[in-house]
């Protein structure tokens, strides 16, 4: 039997089951971005990783995300975006005028 709802983003309601009382044990979860998350720990990390996000499969961002956990770390997706993002080393060539700035 449901005895609580929860509310998320956007009005959608969720009943929630409760059994023998575990909801107590439930703790709320915040996303955010790995770039956000540099210079950070977290105590468990999850990284999706999926080809449809081909432009941010790079090894510097999957590697970022993997050292920020420190106890857990979560790889959910498909082992080809692991794969392409192992191999992506170079990123995208950033086109700056810092070199011309400090010339």
């Amino acid at each position: 039997m449901c005895s609580r709802l929860i509310k998320q983003g956007g009005g959608a309601v969720f009943p929630v089951p409760e059994p023998s009382g575990e909801l107590d044990y439930l703790v709320p979860a915040y996303a955010c971005t790995i770039h956000k998350s540099q210079g950070s720990e977290y105590p468990a990390v999850v990284i999706p990783l999926h080809t449809q996000h081909h432009a941010m499969l790079q090894r510097n961002l999957v590697y970022t995300g993997i050292t920020r956990g420190k106890q857990l770390v979560v790889l959910v997706g498909q082992k080809k975006a692991l794969a392409m993002a192992v191999k992506n080393h170079l990123g995208r060539r950033r086109y700056t005028k810092l070199a011309e700035w400090l010339g």
